[in-house]
Parts: C-alpha cells; structure tokens; sequence
C-alpha cells in the first residue's frame, strides 16, 4: 500500500499580495471597460500605507489609477489613508508591434501549463480546491464578524492519499489576523466551526485530523503593515497548489495577448474537457510561445496512464478539437472584457463562470 501527503495552501483578499493582484485586475478591467484592445501590464506594490502603482499602458481607456487603488483598499476592508505613487508608461512601441499583427501574435514568449482531474467536482486536485474554500469562508466569517476578524488571513490542507486516491484530511492550517481584544479561546471556537467544519467533509476528518488556528499566536498586525506585497507573487495559489507545474508567468494585470495568463487559461480549458468528456482522469498539457508568433511552437499532453488513450492519441483529439492560437483563444473564452477582478482570489481555476471552466463536447 503505497501512502503519501500533499500540501497546498490559499490566501484572503487582504493578504498584501492578492491586494497588488486586485488593484491591478481592477486597473485591467477598467482598460477593457473603456477599449477592448487596451494592452495592458500595470501591477501594484504596497508597504505600509505607501501604494506603488507601475507599469506599461497601451490603451484609450482613460484610468484615475489612484482612485482605483484607494478603492480596493475600502472594498477589502482596509479603512487607513493611503498614498498612492504612479509611475505608468506607454507601452514599448517594440512590443506592439510583434503583437499588433494582421494575425494576432503572442505578446512574449513562454511556457503555460494546465491541469484537470476528476478528484472533486470542479475537476480541481483537492488540497487546493478545499484550501480555497476555506479562504473564501474566512472571508465570508469575518465580515458577519468585523469586531473579531480583519482581512488578513492564509489557509492551508494536507490530504492523505492511499494508492492515489484521496484517503482523509491530515491537517488544516488557519492563520487569521484579528482584534487585539480576541482571545485566542474564542478565535480557535470562531475558526474551527464557522469556517473549517463547514467546508471540510465529515467523511475526510477523522480522530487523527490535526487543526492548527493561528498557530503562532497573535496575529493583529497584518496586511501592508505585517508585510509587504506585489502582484503576482501567488502564482502557485492561483494555479493547482503545486500540484502540477506552472510557467513561471503571472497572470494579474496583464491584457489577453499576454500568453501568461490566456494560454494558460486555454490550457486549462483543454484539460478541463478531457477530463470532463471522460477521455481521462486527469490530464495535463504543456505550451510554448514565441514574441510575435501566433502559433504555439509546442503542444505536449498527458494523461498519466489514467485514459484509455496513449498521450499520442489524447495529443492528436486535442489538436483535432482546439485552436491554440492566440486570436482564437482570446475569440473563444471571449477575454477582451471586464472579467478579470472576478479571477483574483480563491484561485483562476474551478470557478464556475468563467469561460474556462465551460464545457465543450470533444469529436473523436
């Protein structure tokens, strides 16, 4: 009997990361609002009560970038005064026009990565998808309980899996910033069966589950004041948890030419379908792109011996049924419009919604 542990973890909307990330989707989406061709990369960085915002604009749209910052900060829950740095440029006229083809071309190279399996419902592997639901209830608790609970928070599952299939939970980690008046009796109550009992199913939670809330103690300071943060800087988050690879490219803040983030959505779409077409368990596609190219140079599939299928045959259904170009990714998922705010906390993948995680009968 062959046993093993997988980790992943998530994180709330106030964790200074996701903060970056949500100003600069939110900077995106109001791009696209305004000009559905916007080429953007603006991303946030934040300390404290400083908020820097940065990068390359290529639109029409005409953006009040520090009113979009100062926003998120009040949509958060995050109530100080912030002062907010620009420093946005054009975008490089040498980028635009590798991108700015009669055919759409990649913005840059890269390597993309995507993922499915039948573990849960969502056809997402399970840590991940459970550690995100838990972030999503933190969420939803403290704001029932603003007295008690603040934005800062990070959740994290370690699943038991018996010969590979998921077996119980080991562990689940719950660190929450909170009042200075809470007591860590009444915090660990709170957690414990507002946000973990609900979310985590009584037929995985055995006497051997281990529950860690806030095992470090106090946590009230949080934040920008606990921590800095950046965009992009959960990508592992965003993705399957480290459960499969990821390209190394982020996804907040960048317009649909940029090969990061919506190849890496068609990528999940594909899997998604094999999957959910019953053509394998689990399956995981690998891409590549070149700056200015507007053809993948590489396709690469697996199903890890879990279809009926060799990889070859799974390879050859794909390229059958999927144009994995980049006109047609955007053009398919239809992603030059304001969507990209909804994609940044509790993970891009999973939600259903999303043009992604829609399904597509595949022909054989």
């Amino acid at each position: 009997m062959s046993k093993y542990y997988f980790t992943s973890e998530s994180v709330t909307s106030g964790h200074p990361d996701k903060v970056c990330d949500l100003i600069a989707d939110s900077i995106l989406d109001e791009a696209l609002r305004q000009d559905p061709n916007s080429h953007m990369a603006v991303e946030a960085t934040i300390k404290d009560d400083l908020i820097l915002v940065y990068g390359e604009a290529g639109t029409t749209a005409q953006i009040d970038y520090e009113q979009i910052a100062l926003g998120v900060m009040k949509k958060i829950g995050y109530m100080e005064d912030y002062h907010v740095i620009l420093k946005v440029n054009k975008q490089s006229p040498e980028i635009n026009n590798a991108v700015a083809h009669d055919t759409l071309s990649a913005g840059d190279q890269g390597i993309m990565f995507g993922f499915a399996s039948n573990e849960t419902e969502n056809l997402m592997p399970y840590a991940i998808d459970a550690a995100h639901k838990l972030a999503a209830r933190l969420e939803e608790v403290r704001r029932q309980n603003p007295g008690i609970l603040l934005p800062d928070g990070k959740t994290q599952v370690t699943a038991e899996y018996v010969d590979g299939a998921l077996k119980r939970v080991d562990t689940v980690v719950v660190s929450t910033q909170h009042a200075a008046d809470t007591t860590q009796e009444e915090l660990h109550q709170l957690v414990k069966e507002q946000v973990i009992l609900p979310i985590i199913a009584p037929a995985l939670i055995d006497g051997d589950t281990k529950f860690l809330i806030n095992p470090s103690g106090s946590f009230v300071v949080g934040g920008s004041w606990g921590d800095s943060g950046t965009t992009g800087r959960k990508i592992v988050v965003d993705t399957y948890g480290g459960y499969a690879p990821i390209g190394g490219g982020c996804f907040s803040s960048k317009d649909p030419t940029k090969v990061d983030r919506s190849a890496t959505y068609y990528a999940r779409y594909v899997c998604r379908n094999i999957v959910a077409n019953k053509l394998a368990d689990k399956c995981q596609i690998q891409l590549s792109y070149a700056i200015g190219k507007p053809f993948p140079i590489s396709v690469y599939v697996q199903s890890f011996n879990t279809s009926k299928y060799t990889d070859d045959e799974l390879q050859e259904i794909v390229l059958r049924n999927f144009d994995f170009s980049v006109g047609n990714i955007i053009k398919e998922l239809d992603l030059r419009r304001p969507i990209y705010a909804a994609t940044t906390n509790y993970g891009h993948f999973g939600k259903p919604g999303m043009p992604w995680e829609q399904f597509k009968k595949i022909e054989l």
